[in-house]
């Protein structure tokens, strides 16, 4: 599907905004990296280790392993380290392997090859210890090494998670329902143009965690038989506008969600209790698809706009 001129504009647009918001992320990236000393688990390989060996090296608990792969595909775009993809052999697809770059090498106890004196590990440490324990940093360096599994970053920085600390904050709750129902208006207009069809022969829909109702409305604007709910937590619901045929209701997404032809959705959990809540019907990215299937879901269809997608699943 080729989009349109302007909105591909937009989309890039956005795209960029967003990587100048989130540029620390790569300081916030690196400084985990000096705390957690991965070049070295590397180099203690010859230099080049699978994601499950340098968990191993650098004593973090097994449960992290989805989260140190994150980290190291930040580390690698940003060239820190390298990648090799992993090789099809007869038993599947095997481990990627992470090697040291000339820059990772930098970062290491022994420096390049065996000069110490190349060794700039102190020296980036100290530059980015405003990183390290930082709002920003969200505590990462410290959740990488709690043992304690579920708990979020946030979490465990704060004592609370976001949504609990919006629930005892006005003005932090007001800044994000506004800042969600921007983005929900930024997205939801490109959709409607792009892909609104989706939206067709359903009778109802639930947005699930649809904040304050920014995609919900620009939905019934376009499909005005179309009865549409939003789902969120109590304090969300109550700060809640009056939409023209959208219907708040309070509750928690991963506890249950009102029955409907068709739900917004985002994590398995999720996923699941979505898939409960459509009745069956006959309709007609490898990640995504594992996804899908251990949700339930037996189709789907993924259409690109820009950063991001509208994906249709089918029960």
């Amino acid at each position: 599907m080729a989009l349109r001129d302007e909105n591909k504009d937009l989309l890039q647009a956005q795209v960029e905004l967003w990587n100048q918001a989130y540029s620390f992320m790569k300081s916030v990236a690196h400084a985990v990296a000096l705390d957690l000393r991965i070049a070295d688990a590397i180099r203690h390989h010859s230099g080049a280790a699978t994601l499950p060996q340098i968990l191993s090296g650098i004593g973090i608990n097994p449960c992290k392993l989805a989260s140190l792969r994150r980290l190291m595909r930040v580390l690698t775009v940003a060239g820190t380290f390298a990648i090799q993809p992993p090789e099809i052999s007869s038993g599947g697809h095997d481990e990627p392997v992470y090697k040291l770059t000339t820059v990772s090498c930098l970062l290491t106890s022994d420096g390049v090859g065996e000069n110490t004196a190349s060794c700039l590990s102190p020296m980036c440490s100290h530059l980015l210890y405003p990183f390290h324990d930082s709002v920003l940093s969200m505590g990462l360096a410290a959740w990488f090494r709690n043992e304690e599994p579920g708990k979020c970053p946030y979490a465990l920085m704060h004592g609370v998670t976001l949504w609990e600390m919006c629930g005892s904050n006005d003005g932090m709750n007001a800044s994000l329902n506004n800042a969600m129902a921007a983005d929900s208006r930024f997205l939801m207009r490109i959709v409607m143009e792009e892909c609104g069809g989706i939206f067709g022969g359903i009778d109802s829909l639930v947005d699930v965690a649809g904040g304050v109702g920014g995609a919900a409305a620009t939905i019934a604007v376009a499909f005005p038989s179309l009865k549409c709910t939003v789902l969120d937590l109590p304090h969300v619901v109550t700060k809640a506008p009056s939409v023209s045929n959208v219907q708040f209701v309070a509750g928690n997404m991963f506890e249950s969600i009102p029955p409907a032809n068709a739900i917004f959705l985002k994590c398995i959990k999720l996923l699941k209790n979505c898939k409960q809540a459509i009745p069956s019907r006959d309709a007609g990215g490898k990640e995504w698809k594992k996804i899908f299937l251990a949700a339930g879901f037996k189709d789907y269809k993924i259409m690109p706009l820009g950063l991001w997608s509208a994906i249709e699943l089918y029960p």
